[in-house]
């Protein structure tokens, strides 16, 4: 986990989450509170491996990837997101894990 907020760049979003963001209120605050899971190093849903890179990651300016799970309401175009943050820490994406 990390000790400090990971820098997030600009914040985008597929149009598939986007637009779902819009329509529902609920999904909204879980993608603002996902978000705000990977801000803090809370990786989520990654296996053992994944959550060791990402976490050497936050100092060696490597891409992370977070994976969170969709409650059954907000599984529109799968039941998992991800956050990526690139690894100059530029951009952080948005996305179902179809879109992966």
């Amino acid at each position: 986990m990390v000790t400090s907020a990971l820098q997030l760049g600009q914040l985008v979003a597929t149009a598939s989450i986007s637009s779902h963001m819009s329509a529902d209120l609920s999904f909204h605050t879980f993608i603002f509170t996902s978000v705000l899971r990977h801000q803090e190093g809370d990786w989520g849903e990654v296996c053992e491996e994944d959550r060791y890179v990402n976490d050497l990651a936050v100092t060696s300016d490597s891409r992370i990837v977070s994976v969170y799970h969709c409650c059954t309401e907000h599984s529109y175009e799968g039941d998992r997101i991800f956050i990526i943050t690139e690894a100059d820490r530029s951009v952080t994406t948005i996305l179902w894990s179809s879109e992966y």
